[in-house]
């Protein structure tokens, strides 16, 4: 079973052991379980594969691979809470392919209905998706403080992880700041990308999987010197697909980050460099309803004002820089080998 894999049954066991727990609150209950069971289904385990070979750039063979997959399990339940929650305040419909909770939890409240208007479902839905990442946010501390590893181990992990939460919530909080101010420039675009998504992408789990090995401050330095220019790059790579990803592929529909306002990085370079009557008519179409047809134009827009051209050279030397920092940290050979692959794995994805 390879290292995904043990991850995925680290998450499934886990939630089996909470659904014991649950079972004396009946039919409710069950249903936000299954909703925490959908919300960390699928997706590639990028932040579990950082973290084991954060550990394994330390200690090549884990002395219990088990428990490395468990504290894999923790970050990627960590993902699942940022993505409940983030659908939330974004007004997203879907997420890889399905209602997201928010919208399942609503339509829930009308297929069984129960009294009131369309505002009260969508207040249940919103209630229900709040409650459901605040649960996952609680597991997720829990499955990395009981992966079974030594408490001399775990102990600086969870240190790690919890500077992680730290800045994950403070950059969704500056993103939702964004968001309503309706303006943001490159600098604070790359701001509320490196700690709404970067550093909880790639770094901390780095730094917990090496935490969890016994790294010293060094090692952690190195990470940090590979790890954010990959994260960036990463998040880079998904501002693009949020506009030019095809839905039949990401399980979003086409051109959602246009539709739901964000500012990104992206966004901001198209607004910097294009045309002021273009720069103006995306700037007015941002988080409105769009046709087919408006989202093919507004994606003119940012061709044509070389933005997207712009991000992918930014991802380039972001990953270049990554690469150069890799060659030289104090990790085993074997998680070099491995970390440079997983590198371009994440920043050069189509999904």
């Amino acid at each position: 079973m390879g290292h995904r894999e043990q991850v995925s049954a680290a998450l499934t066991a886990f939630l089996d052991e909470r659904a014991v727990d649950l079972a004396p609150l009946g039919d409710d209950a069950a249903r936000l379980l299954e909703e925490v069971r959908a919300g960390v289904d699928g997706g590639k385990r990028f932040r579990a594969l950082f973290c084991a070979w954060g550990y394994r750039a330390v200690e090549p063979e884990p002395i219990d691979p088990q428990a490395l997959a468990r504290a894999g399990a923790a970050l990627e339940m960590l993902h699942a809470s940022a993505l409940v929650h983030d659908d939330l305040m974004d007004g997203s419909d879907t997420r890889r392919g399905r209602p997201a909770t928010h919208r399942g939890f609503e339509a829930r409240h009308r297929a069984e209905g129960w009294p009131g208007d369309t505002s009260r479902a969508e207040q249940y839905g919103a209630a229900a998706a709040i409650l459901a990442g605040d649960l996952m946010l609680s597991w997720s501390d829990q499955l990395l403080r009981t992966c079974g590893l030594p408490w001399e181990r775990v102990g600086p992990a969870l240190a790690v992880f919890d500077d992680c939460r730290t800045e994950v919530v403070a950059g969704q909080f500056l993103d939702v700041s964004v968001q309503a101010r309706g303006r943001a420039d490159v600098d604070t675009a790359m701001t509320v990308l490196r700690y709404k998504s970067a550093k909880y992408s790639v770094e901390r789990p780095l730094h917990v999987g090496a935490a969890l090995a016994g790294a010293g401050p060094a090692v952690l330095d190195a990470l940090t010197a590979f790890g954010l220019p990959v994260g960036e790059a990463f998040q880079l790579r998904d501002d693009l697909l949020g506009v030019y990803g095809d839905p039949a592929v990401t399980g979003k529909p086409a051109g959602d980050d246009l539709v739901e306002g964000k500012r990104t990085v992206l966004v901001a370079l198209a607004l910097e460099h294009a045309p002021a009557a273009d720069a103006a008519v995306l700037d007015a179409a941002l988080g409105t309803p769009l046709s087919v047809a408006e989202v093919a134009r507004l994606r003119e827009i940012v061709t044509a004002s070389g933005a997207q051209a712009r991000v992918e050279s930014l991802i380039e030397d972001l990953t270049a820089r990554a690469m150069d920092a890799l060659a030289q940290a104090p990790v085993s050979d074997v998680a070099r080998e491995a970390l440079r692959d997983l590198a371009v794995a994440a920043t050069q994805r189509t999904v």
